[in-house]
């Protein structure tokens, strides 16, 4: 099968998934069988508010790039325009790995075929260091939410736990990032990575100043991602913004904890959001639309364009 068809196929996948959403949501078995409801909530949706969401999503990406670029720095210099395309073809791939970590396999196709491996090993980095932001604010937030859902966790020492637990990931990833080192060794430690050693060397060459800057970048595009789901639930679903700012950093916790594709990440961010943010016996249509407004504008759309910008680069095949 060509590359050209994969393409397609999971531009058309995608695409698929959309159609099948949608009659979901409209099927009267569907629990957002309530029009009443979910026409209101589309209403408010209106072209400032999409406008807005696309702009933030165009920086989001941006961020994203710049930390890609300059992670490549130490591997192959590259312009802001390339870094970016990379960065978007690099979800088209992504759909279908777990929590999107395939999605430097897309990313270094735009790299010589003989600094593939190197990028790879260095995009490493960013994606530790988003994780680290996500678990750091996510845990602080729970910190401040699971005093007064003891119930809901099953008891005061079972949320205790959690905390324990999120703090312990939270500081071994930090680790992890601030000692890059360390993730050489593990590759020469295990046997199918092992003659990939040489490659992962290019981990012991990032300076204390690039990984911050990096983690910095990250930290602001989580920001970015934040204010955008905080506006669509006030605005779409008129949720209080002091409930929001503690629930958001919890669901994206939760998604980036609980590995899911992205062609599932949807229903895993929908179904959280509504058990933290819908009272029992009230309409979660609402919510559910804020949730599938932030995937499609954030993941589903740059995926497509991603695709598309795979069918039309010229990928360096290996000597």
């Amino acid at each position: 099968m060509s590359r050209r068809t994969l393409v397609l196929l999971r531009v058309a996948v995608l695409v698929a998934v959309g159609v099948f959403l949608y009659i979901r949501i409209a099927a009267h078995q569907s629990t957002l069988a309530a029009w009443d409801e979910w026409h209101l909530a589309l209403e408010k949706a209106d072209l400032r508010l999409w406008t807005v969401m696309l702009l933030l999503a165009v920086l989001n990406w941006g961020l994203e790039a710049a930390k890609w670029r300059l992670l490549m720095t130490a591997v192959e210099p590259m312009g802001r325009l390339r870094a970016f395309a990379a960065t978007l073809a690099g979800t088209a791939i992504g759909i279908f790995t777990p929590n999107r970590t395939g999605e430097f396999v897309g990313r270094v196709l735009f790299l010589e075929p003989h600094n593939r491996w190197r990028g790879g090993f260095a995009s490493v980095l960013g994606s530790i260091a988003q994780f680290a932001v996500t678990v750091v604010i996510g845990g602080a937030a729970f910190v401040l939410w699971f005093p007064q859902q003891t119930k809901m966790l099953g008891g005061y020492w079972a949320g205790v736990a959690g905390a324990a637990l999120v703090a312990l990931v939270a500081v071994g990833t930090l680790v992890f990032y601030f000692q890059p080192r360390l993730l050489r060794q593990v590759v020469a430690k295990l046997p199918f990575l092992r003659r990939l050693d040489k490659d992962a060397a290019v981990l012991d060459g990032f300076p204390v100043q690039t990984t911050a800057t990096v983690l910095g970048l990250s930290a602001m595009r989580y920001a970015v991602f934040a204010v955008q789901y905080i506006v669509l639930l006030a605005v779409v679903a008129d949720m209080p913004w002091a409930i929001s700012l503690i629930a958001v950093p919890l669901i994206f916790l939760v998604t980036t904890l609980v590995p899911t594709m992205m062609l599932t990440e949807l229903g895993v961010r929908g179904s959280v959001a509504v058990a933290l943010l819908v009272p029992t016996a009230q309409d979660p249509s609402p919510v559910l639309l804020a949730a599938f407004m932030l995937w499609a504008v954030n993941l589903a759309l740059p995926a497509v364009v991603g695709g598309f910008i795979l069918l039309i680069h010229r990928i360096k095949k290996p000597a």
